[in-house]
């Protein structure tokens, strides 16, 4: 082989071999293929986003998720900035809970409801990065016997509630273990009632929810106290897209850049209350 063809194919094959973008490089998409005009959403040019229908305080406000107030509606549409789409390109659809991580095709591009990330739910849908940190919290009423409750076991001979599917329901079984059942309800405003009708005598949901229970809706109950988080690791809230969606990679950017630049925090102490003086129990 005549030298200058070798050393043509030489340099050739280095161009071939050399170092590629960092993002083909780390697996993850280009930033052309997480423009707006790249992404392969349920509907050409917007993003669909789902929840649940009612759409609970702190996360949504007025119940009307599409208005932007609240701390979900705020991630989502701070999101989809991220992602090239303006206000008026979002479009939101009604997803209930258990729904949004059931196996099956989606219906939308990407679900926000307080669906805590775990491995038992990634068999059958992709989750975002985190976007909030949450501890699980018990709410009894003043007068109950719940109340006085100052670690986990004190609660194990009293009647405890969470909705169905949640991790607030999995921190009663494998953190409380009480004994006797849990009440389990298709939704928060069901366990809210029985809480108030005396049918349980505490109710787990997340931190924020607490607040928000014990500061605007059943003012006569009080937050007893949270729960550590379990094997060190944070519970997290994941935005929830279908299995194995090309988008995965891109909603993870976005939420990924939304912590780090500080939008995340920033929202967080606008939208929910904070934790401090909340006792741990143990």
């Amino acid at each position: 082989m005549p030298a200058v063809t070798a050393a043509l194919l030489a340099v050739a094959f280095a161009a071939g071999c050399g170092p590629q973008p960092e993002e083909e490089a780390a697996g993850r998409p280009s930033a052309s293929s997480c423009a707006a005009g790249g992404l392969d959403t349920e509907v050409s040019g917007k993003l669909t986003v789902a929840t649940d229908e009612p759409a609970y305080e702190p996360w949504f406000e007025d119940g009307r998720p599409a208005n932007g107030r609240g701390f979900e509606s705020a991630v989502a549409y701070a999101v989809a900035k991220r992602l090239g789409y303006d206000e008026g390109d979002v479009a939101w659809r009604t997803v209930p809970f258990n729904k949004a991580f059931a196996p099956g095709e989606k219906t939308f591009d990407f679900d926000i409801n307080q669906v805590s990330i775990s491995d038992e739910r990634r068999k059958a849908v992709d989750f975002s990065s985190g976007y909030y940190d949450v501890r699980q919290a018990v709410v009894a009423m003043k007068d109950s016997r719940a109340a006085g409750a100052t670690g986990i076991a004190d609660l194990r001979r009293v009647r405890l509630g969470a909705q169905v599917g949640t991790t607030s329901l999995d921190h009663i079984d494998d953190v409380v273990r009480p004994t006797r059942a849990p009440a389990a309800y298709a939704k928060n405003d069901q366990a809210k009632s029985a809480l108030r009708n005396g049918q349980v005598d505490a109710v787990v949901v997340d931190l924020p929810t607490a607040f928000y229970i014990t500061g605007a809706e059943v003012t006569d109950a009080r937050i007893v106290g949270q729960f550590e988080n379990r094997g060190g690791t944070p519970e997290q809230f994941g935005l929830v897209l279908d299995k194995g969606s090309a988008l995965t990679p891109c909603v993870t950017d976005a939420v990924d850049a939304l912590r780090e630049d500080g939008t995340l925090a920033a929202l967080e102490k606008r939208w929910l209350s904070d934790a401090v003086d909340v006792p741990v129990l143990r």
